[in-house]
């Protein structure tokens, strides 16, 4: 037998192992992205025959759809504000609960027991905590003589308290940064000690730097979680009040059970896909300005 083919016996028992893998991601990957691609250039009610209107649906949503931008401008809003306070808040306690304390394992699972209750049924629990008249957050601000809030009912306060929701479940965060915080080398706040820095100097010129990796997957991972917000917006207002809630992937959701607007739908799927690539693009591209890797050191 030759090398040659040997060589293509080589190939051939190769990708035979690797045919599975090929024809999954063909049938379930491939072919529907591509098929939705050709579907968002059409008017099509998911159940006819499609037909082809070019770049229509992308000019009525850009010109036309009276709620396409005020969706944009809420879920720009929603990932602006949740991402932030979701990482601070989950750097902190994270902080809080690296102690060598009595309990504090106790602490840790108290705390991560918000993200193990199906999202649903905490997200109707909230929807009782917000209600105006006897809602348990009104309830209490009355018990203290202070002024009862409008939450879900007042455009201004809506996404607010929707974004309040999500810090209340922030323990993968908190997980995943204890992770991170458990590996900082001790020598380095030891010789921090010794040198007489105080603890706030330590984790502002330590403990932060030295996480920034896990920091940057957490701000990657906050981003794309928040642009693909979905199931707050429809158990809690269905996109109101006067689509101050209406996020971009309830609006999609929405447009896709809506009459004939299927393919309209799968168009703003893609726009949605785009902007998230851009923000992804972008926070990569900068994330050498404040991510400290250790092997940038030994180079």
């Amino acid at each position: 037998m030759t090398v040659n083919n040997k060589k293509l016996r080589g190939w051939a028992k190769g990708y035979l192992f690797i045919l599975p893998s090929i024809i999954g991601f063909s049938v379930f990957v491939a072919y529907p992205l591509l098929s939705s691609i050709y579907y968002s250039l059409t008017e099509w009610s998911g159940y006819d025959t499609p037909r082809f209107v070019g770049f229509d649906n992308f000019k009525y949503m850009f010109t036309e759809d009276p709620a396409f931008w005020p969706s944009v401008r809420a879920t720009l809003y929603f990932v602006f504000l949740s991402v932030p306070l979701s990482l601070i808040l989950g750097l902190l306690l994270a902080m809080l609960l690296n102690k060598s304390l009595p309990g504090i394992k106790w602490f840790r699972t108290i705390y991560y027991l918000p993200t193990v209750v199906p999202s649903i049924a905490s997200l109707t629990l909230w929807l009782f905590i917000y209600q105006p008249q006897y809602g348990l957050a009104n309830s209490l601000l009355r018990l203290l003589g202070l002024p009862e809030g409008t939450w879900l009912t007042s455009e201004t306060t809506a996404l607010p308290s929707i974004v309040l929701i999500g810090l209340w479940q922030v323990g993968s965060g908190i997980i995943i940064f204890l992770s991170g915080l458990q590996s900082v080398p001790q020598e380095l706040y030891e010789a921090a000690e010794v040198d007489g820095a105080v603890r706030w100097r330590m984790a502002l010129h330590i403990t932060i730097p030295m996480i920034t990796p896990i920091l940057f997957l957490q701000l990657i991972l906050g981003i794309i979680g928040a642009f693909q917000a979905f199931n707050q917006v429809q158990v809690l207002t269905g996109g109101g009040p006067n689509f101050s809630t209406s996020l971009l992937n309830f609006k999609i959701y929405s447009d896709a059970f809506n009459g004939r607007m299927f393919g309209y739908s799968i168009a703003e799927v893609w726009i949605l896909f785009v902007i998230i690539m851009i923000f992804t693009a972008v926070t990569y591209r900068y994330s050498n300005r404040f991510v400290y890797y250790e092997s940038d050191n030994a180079r």
